[in-house]
C-alpha cells in the first residue's frame, strides 16, 4: 500500500522542481548565448539538455523513406537513344552504404561502382567543434555520396550533408579530402576544373552576441558561405552568405524570416551554386548564380567585385538547382513548398521546371503538364536537367525516384532506388552526364587500364 503524502510536501516538490527547471534553463541559455557563462556548471546543464536529441541522432537513420510507388523498383521504360549516362548516388539498402553507379542509359547496364570507406576516412579526421559527430551522424552505415563529378581517371569527387570534401580513386580509396569547414548540398565544376559548393562557415564570420554559438552540430548558427576549390581540393575563395547580403544591402534578409519575424539559426540555406563558364547577355564569365532556400531567392553574384548583380525571388518556393540553359534563359527547380497555419508545410500542387528569360523578364513552366501528370512533388531537394534536345531529366529526392522525360512531355524512364529486401532508400543528387565533354570524360575513364594504389 502507498502512504499517504502531505499536501504540503506535495506542493513543495512540484514548487521546487519549477525553480530547478527555470535555473536549469537559465544554465543551458547562458551556455548558449549568454555574454557571461557559469563555467563547468552551465556547461554539464547543456550536456544534459542535449541527450535526448544525441541519443536520437545515434539511433535514427531517415535513409529508409515513404514507398510511393509500391509497384516500381529499379529502372522501367525505353532506354536512350543517344549516348548518355548516369550518375546515380544512392544508399544500397542491402549493403546499407552509400555507393554511386555509373549507368549507360543505352541499356540500363552499371558500367562501375564506387563504394568508399567512409570509416577509415573518418579516423584521419581530429573529431573535434563541427566535426564532433561525425563518427556518429556519417559513418559508413550513414553516409552518402552527395551530387558526385567524376573526372578522366575515374576519380570520383563527393561530399555529404555537413561533411569534409572527399575524392577517391577508381577502386574507392581515398585520394584526398578537405575538412576546412563542413560543406553541404551540390558541386557544380566550371570549364577550368574548379570546383564550386557551399560550406558552414566555422568559425563564423558574424558576432556571437548577434547569432550566438557557432557550431552548427550543436545549435549553432548555419553561417553559409559559397567555396571555390581547385581540382584538388584546395580552397581558392570564400564568401559568407551573410556578410554579403550585408554588404549589399539586404541585411534585411537576415533579420525577417520565419514565425513572426523571429531569429532564425538557418536564415539562407545555400542549396545550389552554378558557375558560369562564359559572357553571355546579362552576365560575365567568373559570375555564379546561387539558390538561397529558406530565402525564396535566386542571386547572380560576381566574386570580383563581391555585387549582387541579379536577385529574383518571384513565385519560387524553397527552390533548389538553378542551371544556365543558354545566353539569356536559366531554369529554376521550383518546389512549390508552402508553408500554412500551425507551421504545416507541403507542396503545394507539384514542382515545377521554370524557366526565366532575361530578354523578356517572363517566367514560364517547362512540361508543367507532365509533372502533374506525373505528380513529382518532393517536398525538400530536388534536381532537374533540361537538354539541348529539349529532353528533361528529374530526381525527386525524398521518395528516390529519378525521371527521364522526352521533348514533347512524354515519360521515357523511371528509376526507383528500391532494395532487394523491399524497401525504398535515399537517393542523394544523381547527375545525368550527356555533353561532348562528359561522354569523352566517361570514355577516357571506361578505356583506360589504371592500377589503385591503396
Amino acid at each position: 500500500m502507498f502512504k499517504k503524502i502531505e499536501v504540503w510536501i506535495l506542493y513543495l516538490t512540484i514548487l521546487l522542481s519549477l525553480v530547478f527547471a527555470i535555473g536549469f534553463g537559465v544554465l543551458v541559455r547562458q551556455e548558449l548565448v549568454g555574454s557571461v557563462k557559469a563555467g563547468w556548471i552551465s556547461k554539464t546543464a547543456l550536456i544534459l539538455s542535449e541527450i535526448p536529441v544525441n541519443l536520437k541522432s545515434a539511433l535514427v537513420s531517415n535513409l529508409k523513406i515513404e514507398d510511393r510507388f509500391p509497384t516500381l523498383g529499379g529502372f522501367n521504360g525505353t532506354f536512350n537513344s543517344e549516348e548518355s549516362y548516369l550518375l546515380l548516388s544512392r544508399y544500397d539498402g542491402d549493403l546499407k552504404e552509400g555507393v554511386v553507379e555509373l549507368i549507360d542509359l543505352r541499356n540500363f547496364e552499371i558500367l562501375h561502382t564506387w563504394n568508399p570507406d567512409i570509416d577509415k576516412f573518418n579516423k584521419m579526421i581530429e573529431q573535434v567543434d563541427e566535426f564532433k559527430y561525425l563518427e556518429r551522424d556519417l559513418n559508413n552505415s550513414r553516409h552518402m555520396l552527395y551530387h558526385p563529378i567524376i573526372n578522366n581517371e575515374g576519380d570520383l569527387i563527393f561530399i555529404a550533408d555537413k561533411a569534409p570534401f572527399r575524392i577517391i580513386n577508381r577502386c574507392s580509396n581515398l585520394v584526398s579530402q578537405n575538412n576546412h569547414d563542413n560543406f553541404h548540398h551540390s558541386l557544380e565544376s566550371d570549364n577550368s576544373g574548379n570546383i564550386w559548393t557551399s560550406t558552414h562557415m566555422y568559425p563564423q564570420s558574424l558576432s556571437e552576441k548577434r547569432v550566438g554559438r557557432n557550431i552548427v552540430q550543436e545549435g549553432g548558427y548555419f553561417d553559409d558561405a559559397i567555396v571555390k576549390l581547385s581540382p584538388d581540393g584546395e580552397i581558392l575563395y570564400e564568401k559568407s552568405i551573410s556578410q554579403l547580403l550585408i554588404e549589399n544591402g539586404m541585411e534585411i534578409r537576415l533579420s525577417m524570416v520565419g514565425t513572426n519575424h523571429e531569429f532564425q539559426l538557418d536564415p539562407i540555406h545555400i542549396n545550389d551554386v552554378q558557375p558560369v563558364d562564359a559572357d553571355g547577355l546579362y552576365w560575365q564569365k567568373g559570375d555564379v548564380f546561387i539558390s538561397l532556400g529558406h530565402q525564396s531567392m535566386i542571386i547572380l553574384f560576381r566574386p570580383s567585385t563581391e555585387e549582387i548583380i541579379w536577385k529574383f525571388d518571384t513565385n519560387i518556393f524553397h527552390q533548389h538547382d538553378v542551371d544556365i540553359i543558354n545566353d539569356h534563359q536559366i531554369s529554376i527547380f521550383n518546389n512549390n513548398r508552402k508553408y500554412f497555419y500551425n507551421n504545416a508545410y507541403f507542396v503545394d500542387g507539384h514542382n515545377e521546371v521554370l524557366i526565366y528569360d532575361f530578354e523578356k523578364e517572363e517566367v514560364s513552366s517547362y512540361l508543367k503538364k507532365s509533372l502533374f501528370t506525373e505528380d513529382v512533388r518532393t517536398v525538400s531537394e530536388g534536381r532537374s536537367e533540361i537538354l539541348p534536345n529539349g529532353d528533361l531529366f528529374i530526381e525527386e529526392s525524398n521518395y528516390a525516384r529519378t525521371l527521364y522525360f522526352n521533348s514533347d512531355g512524354s515519360l521515357r524512364w523511371t528509376h526507383v532506388n528500391r532494395a532487394e529486401n523491399g524497401n525504398v532508400y535515399r537517393v542523394a543528387w544523381s547527375r545525368i552526364l550527356y555533353t561532348q565533354e562528359d561522354i569523352k570524360t566517361v570514355n577516357t575513364f571506361l578505356t583506360t587500364n589504371r592500377i589503385c594504389n591503396e
